[in-house]
């Protein structure tokens, strides 16, 4: 399957009092470059997360914005914590019963003492977080938008390849009727050729058929397009093959297109025929069609 070299893709992720948001996005380029913008305090994890998205884009711009900010319903805000409140009031009757103290608790007292507050990750139960916690998270978060770019470029990389795939067909049917016409050139340059010298012949000089058939045969040697039509047709077998490939094509088609071009073009310095200019001139622009679609491709 060809990709798309454009695409986006989002996620996001709570953890440690925070949402963390992160946006992939990606645009043609021709090698693969990778920058990421997210909070200073995590430019250690960039490398990681780098060689990540290495492992998944080839080539192409792909731009990753990782945002956090402070998640309001599992913020650190404090809230009682019911367990410590219950074990100070048992200390204290245990205080009354075992030594004779007097005295009652107040709320004032309660909340003064240490542990009665804590945040909500704490309340919870949840452990601080370290680096290798959000090593975890922010790939996680970063394969999940990563998914998504994926089959944003799978969905539109299939259209490029049925849009090339149909361009392909109409080049076949151009070589085709350039096939046709090939033979009927010097067929054609004969003909004429003939009938100019005999208009031109006045009785002053013998019609040499010897010499006549050599200048059609150096014509028709010079005009010969057979070995570009081969190899054009070479070219449109290998676009296909790589198109339904599983590796990026994406240079690859660049040079095949490249070589298609030349062939075309020097089909042209050759033909001598107004119809075969013609399709020379609808290959060629069918193949820049074909080159800017490809433009596209990973």
């Amino acid at each position: 399957m060809s990709f798309s070299m454009t695409g986006y893709g989002q996620s996001s992720l709570q953890f440690g009092g925070y949402k963390i948001m992160f946006e992939v996005k990606s645009v043609n380029h021709r090698y693969c470059e990778v920058v990421l913008r997210m909070p200073r305090d995590w430019t250690g994890y960039e490398d990681m997360l780098r060689r990540k998205i290495q492992q998944h884009i080839k080539r192409g711009r792909v731009d990753v914005i990782i945002n956090r900010e402070r998640d309001e319903e599992t913020g650190s805000g404090p809230v009682l914590n019911r367990s410590a409140v219950k074990s100070y009031l048992l200390a204290a009757d245990e205080l009354k019963d075992e030594f004779g103290l007097g005295g009652e608790l107040t709320v004032r007292d309660i909340l003064s003492m240490p542990g009665i507050m804590e945040s909500k990750e704490d309340a919870v139960g949840s452990l601080p977080a370290t680096l290798d916690d959000y090593s975890e998270v922010l790939e996680l978060g970063l394969t999940q938008s990563l998914d998504s770019l994926l089959e944003m470029r799978a969905r539109e990389g299939s259209y490029l390849v049925a849009d090339v795939e149909q361009r392909l067909d109409h080049l076949k049917k151009l070589h085709s009727g350039m096939a046709e016409l090939a033979p009927v050139v010097v067929s054609e340059y004969r003909d004429k050729l003939r009938q100019r010298l005999s208009e031109l012949n006045d009785g002053t000089f013998p019609f040499d058929e010897h010499k006549f058939g050599l200048e059609v045969a150096i014509f028709a040697d010079r005009c010969n397009i057979d070995e570009e039509l081969t190899r054009l047709y070479s070219h449109f077998e290998q676009c296909r093959m790589l198109l339904n490939g599983n590796e990026p094509v994406g240079r690859k088609l660049d040079f095949l297109i490249q070589e298609m071009n030349r062939e075309t073009n020097t089909i042209g310095s050759k033909c001598n025929n107004l119809m075969l200019v013609n399709l020379v001139l609808d290959m060629k622009a069918e193949l820049e069609k074909i080159r800017e679609q490809a433009a596209n491709i990973e």
